[in-house]
């Protein structure tokens, strides 16, 4: 904007930054790093910054600089947050204090500059770039879709350490600050903006470099949070909101599996009031976080899940995804076929007739009114999903994905039948969850092209798809599904075509083996707690209503395992009470949640829970000696996806490595 013929003044020479300085002594400063297609703060990044804010201080003090402007050269986003690459270096206390001291004084730095410093934000602004951003003076951020802003540190078992703590608190208030760093929430730009995280929006991104130069020339400055926001953060306002939000914490999060969310409750108790103090804090608080086993393995965990990605194809075009074709309307297949529209995929929905189809589109649009909440997106969203009783948009699709009934003929009759029709290198997919993928491959022409995308239920809240690879498939066919399930926001698992696959297979003993203490009397409260208690999402007893019972009974007569005839379980189901969905199973059920009584006393709920969980992780050892996944690095992220298994110890097979499970 006006920075040719201009005298640039001397800078260090940068490979993170770029520098110009305009004719109205504007100072543009981007981002952009190197070999990554995201920008991330990592320590030579941060020196560079270091030396770039000692330089802008001297062109201030010769008044050769009237602003500074930080914007990103990347496509997709601002900065997604610190480099978690060097966490696990960053850990050792010997390092982690002076680092964090500098980040804090180079941050300082920026805040205290006597010009205007502008942040323009679009895409991802997270975590260590949400904390730089909160360090300047002002933000833009661009009000579309792709903005996306918050602190997702509590996920990698920490809090923001880079000033975000008391920044976020003097710009929103209390409550929505701290909201915002517990649960690691991402929030849209206009969400944002009236939290009070961002200034001004703008409605395209080419519009952020007009609107940061009328903030620069304005000297326009962020108003901090109104005493209405703050008052709860004073005096014994600020103990009563402590234990409030340890009361919701503690629901969700066990202070010995995941001590960061407490911690940082803990540190807002004792300096809330004040911003610079509560910064001061961190230098405390945070080294002994990055430190944890928890953290450890949650970076793991990160780490293993960013892997997935590339399991997709790796060399040449990435295939396109344009249009998908679900054949079945029922739960699976309609919730499978509302999630590709959600992202952005033309989808057309085959099923018997119309009336099938209805019930799918009223769940689609409450997945579009949840999601797009913008009544002209849902809109969009549903004239994307298309009902076709005749199966016309089966030779347009680049994705055909069947979600029919269980059955084996049923399956290779519907499959035979559609072959001919389809395109020449579209995706043909089965969602079964049981039958072996070359028994349905076998009633067609070329049975090398059928994979397995089993998807989980309720589709739009369980991340991981298991894409089957059966005995006839190609390297690169695999590849391609994997990559379907990548650009419709889902990780994908490689798993061999086998009985129950992975997460079926390693489930099912896990869960059979608590009914049968049931059997034989013990106290399902009990049993449940003490899963909860060693860190499972709930309890397999729970788990079992909610799957159902006669699944549940259907799916373990599959894999062989033995359900005892005459027994409470075989009982049940031929009684009909099958769990969630009819109201009754091991549980009674009301308003969808099971009504639970008194567990009994136990004195080691954990060493229950460990030993209840076994049979998990013994048969997801047999799961990798078999080759069913590549490796246990692929077991354990599967099933922490697949079944919600404790991330704060890594997965079932990290979690034996180390002795604790």
């Amino acid at each position: 904007m006006g920075s040719e013929n201009v005298a640039q003044p001397k800078m260090p020479k940068l490979k993170y930054w770029r520098f110009e300085l305009d004719f109205e002594k504007i100072g543009w400063l981007t981002i952009d790093t190197p070999k990554s297609p995201v920008n991330v703060l990592g320590t030579e990044c941060m020196a560079e910054l270091e030396t770039l804010s000692l330089r802008f201080e001297d062109l201030v003090a010769s008044d050769e600089l009237a602003g500074v402007v930080l914007l990103s050269a990347k496509e997709n986003g601002f900065i997604a947050g610190a480099d978690v690459r060097e966490f696990d270096a960053m850990s050792d206390p010997s390092i982690l204090p002076d680092a964090l001291k500098r980040a804090h004084a180079v941050f300082n730095r920026i805040e205290n500059l006597k010009v205007p410093v502008v942040a323009g934000i679009h895409g991802f602004c997270l975590g260590g770039g949400f904390e730089l951003a909160l360090a300047c003076h002002y933000r833009i951020a661009v009000n579309d879709d792709k903005t996306r802003i918050g602190f997702p540190e509590v996920k990698l078992g920490i809090f923001p350490g880079f000033g975000g703590t008391g920044r976020s608190i003097r710009q929103a208030g209390p409550v929505a600050a701290m909201t915002a760093m517990l649960t690691g929430k991402f929030y849209r730009a206009g969400a944002a903006k009236g939290m009070g995280f961002v200034d001004k929006l703008v409605k395209h991104k080419d519009q952020l470099r007009w609107e940061a130069r009328k903030a620069v020339m304005q000297r326009r400055k962020s108003e901090p949070a109104g005493f209405t926001k703050r008052v709860m953060a004073m005096g014994p306002l600020r103990g009563f909101t402590a234990n409030k939000m340890r009361e919701t914490v503690r629901k969700k999060a066990n202070k010995k599996h995941y001590p960061a969310p407490h911690k940082l409750i803990d540190m807002y108790e004792k300096h809330g009031d004040d911003p610079k103090s509560l910064i001061k804090a961190e230098l405390e608080y945070f080294p002994p976080l990055m430190a944890t086993d928890t953290a450890a393995n949650l970076r793991r965990v990160f780490f293993l899940s960013e892997g997935l990605k590339s399991q997709g194809v790796q060399k040449g075009p990435k295939p396109k995804f344009a249009r998908v074709h679900v054949v079945g309307a029922g739960v699976m297949g309609g919730d499978i076929a509302a999630w590709c529209a959600l992202r952005g995929m033309e989808v057309t929905l085959q099923d018997l007739d119309l009336e099938r189809i209805a019930p799918a589109l009223k769940r689609a649009k409450s997945l579009f009114k949840k999601r797009l909440r913008k009544p002209n997106l849902v809109a969009a969203a549903m004239a994307r999903l298309t009902p076709d009783t005749e199966g016309k948009g089966v030779g347009r699709a680049d994705v055909v994905i069947e979600a029919i009934v269980e059955n084996l003929e049923i399956k290779q009759k519907l499959f035979s039948s559609i072959e001919p029709d389809l395109k020449p290198n579209a995706i043909l997919a089965t969602n079964t969850s049981s039958i072996p993928l070359e028994n349905i491959a076998s009633a067609l022409k070329d049975p090398s092209r059928l994979i397995g995308l089993h998807f989980f239920n309720p589709v739009a809240q369980l991340p991981l798809v298991e894409v089957i690879e059966q005995k006839g498939n190609s390297e690169e066919i695999v590849r391609i599904g994997a990559s379907f399930c990548t650009a419709i926001g889902k990780s994908p698992v490689v798993v061999k075509s086998a009985p129950g696959f992975l997460v079926n297979r390693v489930l099912m003993p896990y869960m059979l083996q608590a009914v049968m203490r049931v059997e034989k009397g013990e106290n399902p409260v009990t049993i449940d707690k003490a899963a909860v208690a060693f860190g499972m999402p709930m309890g397999p007893i729970e788990l079992m209503d909610v799957v159902g019972l006669d699944v549940g009974k259907s799916v373990a007569e599959e894999l062989g395992q033995e359900v005892k005839e005459g027994g409470k379980f075989s009982g049940l189901v031929a009684a009909g009470k099958l769990g969630r969905k009819t109201g009754e199973g091991f549980y009674k059920w009301e308003d969808g949640k099971p009504q639970k009584g008194e567990a009994a006393k136990v004195a080691d709920l954990e060493a229950l829970g460990r030993e209840l969980v076994k049979p998990l992780v013994d048969e997801c050892e047999v799961c990798v000696k078999e080759k069913i996944v590549a490796n246990a690095d692929m077991a354990d992220i599967g099933v922490i996806f697949g079944t919600g298994f404790a991330p704060f110890l890594g997965g079932p097979m990290q979690a034996r490595k180390d002795g604790k499970a």
